[in-house]
């Protein structure tokens, strides 16, 4: 057997070890095991010795490995030894490079947005921007990714860059050196109005509650005596830290969350260890459909305490618990090792993936399975399907067009057309407002543009034809569906007028991202954002807060 193989094998025999536990005894399974992986070397030998083509041994055994993981959960990965790094920055939210998210329009790598205060931000490179080499080699047919990669290395290492600078016709070479890049957990906090404060949480990395607690400090400072904390959106992370997070507004020694799983160091019971930053200052805590894991172990903890309102809309649904393995070559095994059990004593979980359909998909729980529980007032709640908001604000599905312009990158084009004409600035963002007669020159822009896009009334329509048709009935009704599909044919100049209020904001926002980065397109979306404006409503209204905590 040759040595390759082998050190494909080792790894993929420890991975494998996990998928073929059965309701065995001890001896059962350990043959059970080692007969399997004894089958797929000989296979694999086999295939390798055999096959009319050449085989690559690491690509077939990653194959496998992913292929019998996919029959667990989505969670549970092999990190093979070369994708260490990006996990790495998945946990920790560091990397050395130069500080910028790049992205492709058009067929070209374009800069989407340097991070303030990096190396990207200090030479001036801005949205917009064209990447046209790194260190000599040509990169305008790479793929994101593979840029990523270049650009990242050891924090003082150099890179050259080769850039067509926005509305430049000749490139320019800018050296950077790179350094350590923090992706910040609260990429945005500050004052709505004279009392209350927002914080927008992303991640759960490494020193989340620290940049919480900080955010919030410097809120108070500035008069905050009413919170708005924003988990839109957040995917989650570290169980640490969600449980730091709650411990700031929750008392020492309660309960924070339980995990339990088979093997006995995964049944844990996680209290807050320190005193509280702050268990009186009304709290709204916004979360989405994308709100996940740690996420809503924070948010369920604010809502089985009554802590605070929780705004916005069912989050994902995710309570299961990950840890790291290491294996041999510097792999590693991400793996589900419990769930975990908010303080109601609740769990989550949306989907159970140990009951699956005929076709292999896994189930959602069903509404008939799911089983109340009680907050600390007496609130019902209920398990299996994320964290349900106290208040429910329904998110507008876009325009048509709307999407059409964002998908064909004219909003962004536009953006970038607005600020090579506007260098000397366009005032705070929170006050920056498209005039009318800028709309109506983005309007005249778009005219030699093709943004042509079919509307939801449309598609219902020709799938009505398309069904008449196939039941014989497209006779009697033609006329009809003629007159109709004519009537709601979409004209865009009419929806560029219709639908103005919606694509201005989305301009807006894209325009204020070329002067202030992430941090002036927060600002610009409070005043269209629904669910920041329901959490104002709620926290200005003392009664009806009240009221919604006591479950009355």
């Amino acid at each position: 057997m040759n040595m390759l193989l082998k050190k494909i094998w080792k790894p993929f025999f420890l991975i494998a070890a996990i998928g073929f536990i059965a309701a065995q005894t001890p001896n059962e399974k350990y043959f059970d095991i080692a007969r399997n992986l004894d089958i797929f070397a000989t296979l694999m030998k086999e295939v390798n010795s055999y096959y009319v083509d050449d085989i690559n041994p690491s690509k077939m055994v990653k194959a496998g490995i992913d292929a019998m993981l996919n029959t667990l959960d989505p969670y549970t990965n092999y990190i093979p030894e070369d994708e260490i790094e990006n996990y790495r920055t998945m946990t920790t939210g560091m990397y050395g490079g130069i500080g910028a998210v790049i992205g492709k329009r058009k067929d070209r790598n374009i800069v989407l947005m340097p991070y303030n205060g990096f190396p990207a931000d200090k030479a001036g490179l801005k949205i917009g921007d064209e990447i046209l080499e790194i260190d000599g080699f040509d990169v305008r047919k790479k793929i994101t990714n593979d840029i990523s990669k270049l650009l990242k290395g050891q924090a003082g290492t150099k890179v050259k860059l080769s850039v067509l600078k926005l509305g430049k016709d000749k490139p320019e070479t800018i050296e950077f050196t790179r350094e350590r890049i923090k992706i910040e957990n609260v990429p945005y906090f500050g004052m709505l109005e004279n009392e209350t404060g927002y914080i927008q949480l992303t991640e759960f990395t490494a020193d989340a509650s620290r940049e919480v607690k900080k955010g919030i400090e410097d809120l108070k400072l500035k008069g905050a005596n009413k919170l708005i904390f924003d988990l839109r959106d957040n995917p989650g992370g570290l169980l640490n830290e969600a449980v730091n997070i709650s411990n700031l507004f929750i008392p020492k020694d309660k309960l924070v969350v339980n995990t339990k799983g088979k093997v006995a160091e995964w049944v844990k019971e996680y209290k807050a260890l320190n005193a509280p930053f702050d268990t009186e200052i009304p709290i709204v805590v916004l979360i989405s459909p994308r709100s996940a894991s740690a996420s809503e172990i924070v948010s369920g903890v604010i809502q089985d305490y009554d802590r605070g309102v929780l705004v916005g809309q069912k989050s994902y649904g995710k309570g299961l618990v990950q840890t790291t393995r290491p294996l041999s070559y510097n792999s590693q095994l991400k793996v589900t090792t419990a769930k975990y059990y908010i303080p109601s004593g609740r769990c989550i979980q949306a989907i159970d993936y140990s009951n699956r359909n005929s076709d292999g998909t896994a189930k959602k729980v069903a509404d008939s399975l799911r089983i109340a529980f009680k907050t600390t007032n007496g609130r019902v709640v209920y398990d299996g399907g994320g964290v349900s908001p106290d208040v429910e604000v329904k998110r507008e599905t876009p325009a048509s067009i709307t999407s059409s312009l964002v998908t064909k990158d004219l909003i962004f084009d536009f953006a970038s057309k607005f600020y090579l004409s506007h260098l000397s600035g366009i005032g705070p963002a929170k006050e920056f407002r498209l005039s009318d007669s800028d709309y109506q020159e983005f309007i005249n822009w778009l005219k030699d543009k093709e943004y042509d896009y079919t509307t939801k009334v449309e598609t219902s329509i020709k799938e009505l034809t398309s069904a008449a048709q196939k039941e014989k009935y497209y006779d009697e009704i033609k006329d009809q569906l003629e007159g109709l599909k004519t009537r709601m044919a979409h004209n865009k100049e009419n929806d560029l007028v219709k639908h103005k209020d919606e694509i201005r904001e989305v301009l807006e926002q894209e325009i204020v991202s070329r002067f202030y980065f992430e941090k002036g397109i927060k600002e610009a979306s409070f005043d269209d954002d629904p669910e920041v404006q329901e959490a104002l409503r709620i926290l200005n209204d003392k009664v009806r807060y009240q009221k919604i905590l006591s479950g009355k």
